[in-house]
């Protein structure tokens, strides 16, 4: 189970690590968006010293409409785990995006009150 912690406007950001094709770790905080179907997105700029495998795109529906996503093939660490995922890239992304497909295997528990917020 990993902690948490919420920003200034009650976003749910949680720690994770990068790990590049060489192998390095580059701890990043990621904010959870449900509204975003997938495992990770990332600013593709960002993908330059990740070195991550491009494995095609898709085209995929936000906020501003359509865009289409590079995917590339990444490696992370969450809850003490690694986890080999698809991770999409876009121009407009201005945070590394955790989406809703970490709540069908890991249990998220939110409490602004209490201040606690876990995933895992």
């Amino acid at each position: 189970m990993i902690q948490g912690k919420f920003g200034e406007k009650g976003q749910l950001f949680f720690e994770i690590d990068l790990i590049t094709n060489d192998g390095l770790n580059l701890p990043v905080d990621a904010m959870l968006d449900t509204g975003f179907t997938g495992f990770l997105a990332i600013n593709k700029q960002d993908l330059d010293s990740l070195d991550w495998f491009y494995i095609g795109k898709e085209t995929l529906r936000t906020a501003q409409g359509e865009t289409l996503f590079k995917i590339y093939l990444g490696k992370l660490i969450l809850n003490e785990q690694e986890f080999e995922i698809p991770v999409y890239a876009g121009d407009e992304i201005t945070e590394f995006l955790l989406g809703s497909e970490w709540l069908k295997i890991l249990p998220l528990v939110v409490n602004y009150q209490a201040g606690i917020l876990t995933l895992g």
